[in-house]
């Protein structure tokens, strides 16, 4: 049975909210953070709270800690060293295995997010800006009040118009394929397959290798927590429609090419379904838009190019498909800046992009191996030895293979259409653990 009354709400739930902020904060003595932290776990709440009364609230708060932030708020060495080294060394450590080179390297990260004194990240999603506004001016005075806690930097999150559904700014329905965990009651739709173990995203319950091992101590601390991976991501909008003319003659080219890319059309309709053309309808029913299958139904990639973004993210049935599962993370994604005006080809200057967070309870195996071995990886299952054409790390000498008969397409000079601005792991502990960090110290 999963205790939602002391997970944070981010893990099992989605909020209503058109807009928010992340605030990256640093702790410059122990004491002023968990002063910090006394007032914001009020604040903050949890997936069993959420799920009663979503629709009546406002606004929502998630707060997470670096492994640095942790030993400022006092936990002891012991409790340190018992963190997974991913955690540990940070993700700034473990760049270049991410693939986070060039444009992508730390150097030209923004905000702060590549400093060690990032220690905690407070995540607020509101229904509206009205909202949003209030609670910053709320916060600004709480950091004010507790000595040697600083904002490091902030940036503000707006959903991308139409509001009918959630997309990111190359126009690409979102929010579309998730896993399901088991006890939750969630039943999975067509194609998302069997529910997974729940200690595969949160710490202390079963996962799909067993029973819970080598958690974090006192268990108070560890119990109903999880990681986060979490990632400033600057969209390259222009490059992208750029991208699209000079490979299609027409429209209908450039949108085909467009779903090659991604493996669906922008629509959400999965091209497993809809080879030759888009189909809103079905793009918009979760009852058809991950019905499907890789191997069994298109093992050569002739509908969705086995490099594709949603291949690479999610192989399903691939022939290691048992391992696929171990790999399977929670998704969070909210867009953040103004949208480029339709038909402008080049970019114009404003940053622009998604805060992704990748939640999971197995850092190494779940968000590095994906952004390693799939996304990154040259001998991807059967791929056309590229990276991520949408996501991945290409330099402008990125290809990308389209199978057909008689003869494949290849395009070719694929720039980096998503640059990473900031990123850092973080840990989200449950609520009890929040209570406890808070009170650490009060003995003395």
């Amino acid at each position: 049975m999963l205790e939602n009354e002391d997970i944070q709400h981010i893990l099992l739930t989605r909020t209503p909210a058109l807009t928010g902020r992340y605030e990256f904060l640093s702790f410059r003595n122990a004491a002023g953070g968990r002063a910090w932290l006394s007032a914001i776990r009020e604040k903050a709440q949890s997936a069993a709270e959420v799920m009663a009364s979503v629709e009546k609230d406002k606004r929502w708060v998630t707060v997470a800690f670096t492994w640095n932030g942790l030993r400022a708020l006092g936990v002891d060495e012991g409790s340190l060293a018992a963190f997974p080294e991913e955690f540990k060394q940070g993700m700034v450590a473990r760049a270049e295995m991410l693939g986070d080179t060039g444009e992508n390297h730390p150097d030209n990260w923004v905000g702060g997010l590549a400093s060690p004194d990032l220690h905690a990240i407070a995540i607020l999603f509101a229904r509206d800006a009205a909202e949003r506004d209030r609670c910053q001016i709320e916060h600004d005075k709480l950091v004010a009040q507790c000595q040697g806690v600083e904002v490091l930097s902030t940036l503000d999150l707006e959903a991308t118009p139409p509001f009918d559904y959630a997309h990111d700014h190359f126009g690409y329905r979102d929010r579309l394929s998730q896993p399901v965990i088991e006890g939750t009651g969630e039943v999975p739709t067509p194609g998302t397959g069997a529910p997974l173990k729940p200690g595969e995203f949160i710490l202390g319950y079963p996962d799909e290798d067993g029973p819970p091992a080598n958690l974090p101590q006192p268990e108070i601390l560890s119990r109903n927590g999880s990681y986060m991976a979490y990632r400033h991501l600057q969209e390259h909008v222009g490059r992208f429609r750029d991208f699209l003319r000079e490979h299609g003659k027409t429209r209908e080219e450039q949108e085909l090419i467009a779903a090659k890319l991604m493996g669906r059309w922008r629509s959400g309709a999965p091209l497993a379904l809809c080879p030759f053309h888009d189909s809103p309808e079905i793009g918009a029913d979760p009852r058809q838009n991950n019905a499907f299958l890789f191997k069994q139904d298109d093992s050569i990639g002739y509908k969705t190019p086995c490099g594709s973004h949603i291949r690479r993210m999610n192989p399903r049935d691939a022939d290691v498909a048992g391992v696929v599962r171990i790999h399977r993370m929670i998704r969070r994604g909210t867009s953040y800046g103004a949208p480029l005006p339709n038909g402008v080809l080049e970019d114009d200057g404003v940053d622009r992009g998604l805060m992704f967070a990748f939640v999971g309870a197995h850092l190494g195996r779940q968000f590095e191996f994906v952004q390693s071995e799939w996304m990154n990886s040259a001998s991807f299952f059967g791929g056309s030895h590229a990276k991520d054409p949408i996501a991945g790390a290409n330099a402008g000498d990125g290809t990308f293979d389209i199978p057909k008969r008689p003869i494949r397409t290849r395009r070719q000079g694929l720039p980096r259409f998503v640059v990473t601005r900031g990123g850092e792991y973080c840990f989200l502990p449950g609520l009890k653990a929040i209570r406890y960090l808070a009170s650490l110290g009060d003995a003395g």
